[in-house]
């Protein structure tokens, strides 16, 4: 059965997707805001309010959300992108109702309790401080920092220390007023669900909601450039990257494909020459990070201050040599890994209501497994070696973490890449 779709008189979107086979269901509310929505002063403010909204609403307090949740044997997140911030649970298919109504009850009511505020504040500084201990993540903010600098798409998700500390409770309560609205949200689900039962169990529920909000969005710049930080660790980190392609662009999956022929797998290019061939890394691979207005296509590697004098030029050339050396056999294993990974996920229900969330986000209409399955079937040879040369031949972002005293200059490095 194809995903159902409706949308609310106040702008409130449902999709749902039945999956006959399975007990459970995975549902969430998918807002449209996130990092890239703050304003400078508030870096970190959609992540904390994402926080705050478990933290207890004018019928229940923090412990009684987890226990309705728990009580029944379901569970409740959420996460924060650069992009939006998702609420959902999973639960048994005769507790939709109670997963409805705590995620209703914290996007409309919640109290933002001053004492639980201070508490948060300390919660996400450790999670920050957290995250400054582990490189191979702190590395990817600094890297997002010198690709889009002074802007919203390149300032962190979690926030500075700084502003989590004294950011206002008003500020907060504020921002989501001003930003969660119904226009903004979907609401999706998958697993053993009924649409209507999910549409009339929303509109009496999402009752609350402005019915608009802010939507003006800082355009996402890339600029690029090079950033390096001195640090006593074991391994120096980087990150190399490029810009590339939105969600929306028609050679989105050709993109996919030569990630995944580059540094995608135990087969990839990288994964071959950098680390079976010469043992220089124990972990390198390439991501694509699209956005709704631009894209990020780079690659991650962490090796020893010792052996990064040859990994930057091994890496450098294996870049050069995918502009004109991809074969009809990369691209076959390519698209089957992209399909495996698409067919494989929706296997999931908690997969399927991101899948549908998200795609009705961008494209305004249901996820259509058949036709992404065509589009990947659609990759050709010359349409990932088209996608690699617009990628690679503009200007590189470089971020490096560690002992970096061995690593090239950034000149040298755009030096390698363009010869």
């Amino acid at each position: 059965m194809s995903p159902q779709i409706t949308r609310l008189d106040n702008g409130l979107q449902i999709v749902t997707d039945h999956m006959a086979a399975v007990d459970t269901v995975s549902l969430g509310v998918w807002v449209d805001v996130g990092t890239r929505h703050e304003p400078k002063a508030l870096n970190g403010v959609a992540h904390l309010l994402e926080h705050m909204a478990f933290k207890g609403t004018e019928r229940r307090d923090a412990r009684a959300i987890a226990e309705a949740i728990e009580n029944v044997g379901g569970h409740l997140n959420a996460y924060t992108s650069r992009e939006n911030t998702a609420y959902y649970a999973k639960v048994l298919k005769e507790d939709v109702a109670l997963g409805v109504d705590i995620l209703s009850d914290i996007l409309q009511h919640s109290s933002f309790d001053p004492a639980e505020l201070e508490r948060e504040r300390t919660v996400i500084l450790q999670e920050i401080g957290q995250a400054l201990d582990t490189p191979d993540d702190v590395i990817f903010d600094q890297f997002q920092a010198v690709a889009y600098p002074d802007q919203a798409m390149g300032r962190p998700v979690l926030g500075e220390s700084d502003i989590i500390r004294t950011v206002p409770r008003d500020a907060i309560s504020g921002y989501m007023r001003s930003h969660y609205s119904a226009d903004r949200m979907i609401v999706s689900a998958a697993g053993a669900i009924d649409h209507g039962h999910l549409v009339d169990l929303a509109a009496r529920a999402f009752d609350s909601l402005p019915a608009h909000a802010i939507r003006e969005v800082e355009p996402a710049r890339y600029q690029g450039g090079d950033f390096r930080e001195e640090k006593d660790l074991e391994q120096v980190h980087i990150v190399l990257g490029f810009p590339a392609i939105t969600h929306a662009d028609p050679d989105y999956h050709a993109a996919s494909a030569f990630s995944a022929i580059l540094g995608g797998g135990m087969s990839s290019r990288l994964f071959q020459e950098i680390r079976e061939k010469r043992g220089l890394v124990y972990s390198v691979y390439s991501f694509l990070s699209a956005f709704d207005d631009s894209g990020i296509f780079g690659v991650y590697a962490g090796t020893g201050e010792d052996e990064v004098a040859e990994l930057i030029p091994v890496l450098c050339d294996e870049i050069l040599r995918s502009l004109d050396s991809i074969t009809e056999a990369e691209v076959a294993r390519a698209r089957a890994q992209l399909k495996a990974s698409l067919l494989m996920g929706l296997e999931s229900t908690s997969a399927r209501s991101e899948h549908n969330a998200n795609y009705l986000s961008i494209f305004g209409r249901p996820f259509d497994t058949a036709e992404i399955v065509g589009q990947i079937d659609a990759v050709t040879r010359d349409g990932v070696t088209a996608m690699a040369r617009r990628i690679l031949t503009t200007t590189p972002s470089f971020a490096a973490l560690g002992p970096i005293g061995r690593i090239d200059s950034y000149d040298r490095i755009v030096a390698r890449l363009r010869a």
